[in-house]
């Protein structure tokens, strides 16, 4: 069998398993997302090992992609309008969730007995959400009110500020450890990937912000959205900075600029789902169990200071922003999920130094939890505070596009 034919149908049987989860998550209350990453879990190395060798070569790709079409998405909800209406509530549980996650988790683990450069790592990487996994379990759910408004608003602004706080704390474990560099030398480097990474958004998000307005057909806004998205993600990633923060700064611009911002977002939406199928089995496949034997004290530790420092900062936040407990408890139930991103941050604190790959390991562990179990408290959260309606079908065609 030609490496083609296999490729083709590998892609078949993978999209046929998501099509199988989306059809069990909108029956019962599990979210299509743990399904998939059960089933990864099912077909790679460390279950009955099903898929062929050549998967790995494109299985990064198909991740990244899926990250970058996110990250666009996730820039759509922060709307100049929409933010100045719910801004400062939407400001004040992002930083009390971050900077509450960061401290207790970084804290905490260096009070267990967690060497202080360590601790201040997984600290930096704990705030990390999933947008991928959030965002799938609103619109799965068709969850709409003011409370997935601002949720949607959070896991951007977390993200985004999650990325400053990790590399401020990566700099300060590298003046820490024996193989630190200076502390300018650091910093600046910290610093360059945000400047860069919004700057490379910002530079695309104007021309796409004029064909977004200018072009009136629904099949020419697909292509020149997939386009831009691809082309801001691929020059991140030449540039060595964040593709997901250059991505949700295009997707900002855009929101605030085109004049037909729906097209445009919802073009791409309209072909997210299968990149994202396999986005979340290919996390499962990555799982090893082995992982699990080992640090097994630390991963306890840091699954429990994680839980403890959202509802923490949550409800701190929710309360300096106006709401009540009944708020700020479901809201930080909510942004439990932790994925892609955090495996990311922990993949370059090992990459620059050696004393950091236990990270990669910590963190492959406890997403397992995190992304399994996350979804399934957003999902119980939209419930709780009446933002998903019993038996409403999701739409599939918004009006105003032609696909």
């Amino acid at each position: 069998m030609t490496v083609s034919a296999l490729t083709l149908i590998t892609l078949g049987l993978l999209f046929m398993v998501g099509f199988l989860a989306d059809t069990i998550g909108r029956n019962t209350p599990i979210p299509r997302v743990s399904i998939l990453m059960v089933a990864g879990f099912m077909i790679g190395p460390s279950g009955f090992d099903l898929l062929p060798v050549s998967t790995q070569s494109w299985m990064p790709v198909v991740s990244d992609m899926a990250l970058v079409m996110i990250g666009f998405l996730l820039g759509s909800s922060l709307q100049y309008a929409s933010l100045r209406r719910s801004g400062m509530l939407v400001l004040w549980i992002t930083l009390g969730v971050v900077v509450a996650t960061a401290v207790i988790v970084g804290g905490g683990l260096w009070l267990a007995g967690i060497p202080l450069p360590l601790a201040l790592i997984y600290g930096g990487i704990a705030p990390a959400t999933a947008p991928a996994a959030t965002v799938d379990v609103v619109h799965e759910a068709n969850a709409k009110g003011r409370f997935t408004e601002i949720l949607l608003k959070i896991i951007a602004l977390d993200d985004a500020l999650g990325l400053i706080v990790f590399s401020l704390m990566l700099a300060a474990a590298q003046m820490l450890s024996s193989a630190g560099g200076g502390s300018l030398e650091t910093l600046a480097h910290g610093g360059k990937d945000i400047v860069f990474a919004i700057f490379v958004g910002a530079v695309l998000g104007a021309p796409m912000s004029y064909l977004t307005g200018y072009l009136k057909s629904g099949e020419h806004t697909l292509l020149e959205a997939l386009g831009m998205v691809c082309l801001c993600g691929g020059l991140a990633m030449w540039l060595d900075v964040s593709f997901l923060l250059a991505a949700m700064t295009m997707g900002m611009v855009v929101v605030n600029f085109a004049k037909r911002i729906d097209c445009s977002f919802y073009s791409i939406r309209s072909i997210e789902w299968p990149i994202v199928v396999l986005f979340f089995l290919f996390a499962g496949v990555n799982i090893e169990i082995e992982h699990i034997y080992v640090n097994q004290k630390l991963i306890m530790f840091y699954i429990l200071l994680r839980i403890v420092s959202r509802f923490m900062g949550g409800i701190f936040g929710a309360k300096k922003g106006g709401e009540n407990l009944f708020f700020g408890k479901w809201m930080s139930m909510a942004l439990m999920p932790q994925a892609g991103i955090a495996l990311g941050m922990a993949l370059t604190a090992a990459h620059r130094f050696e004393e950091f790959e236990a990270v990669v390991s910590v963190i492959a562990a406890t997403t397992i939890f995190f992304e399994i179990a996350g979804p399934i408290c957003t999902r119980f959260a939209l419930k709780k505070v009446g933002d998903i309606t019993p038996g409403e079908k999701r739409k599939t065609k918004r009006e105003g596009c032609s696909f």
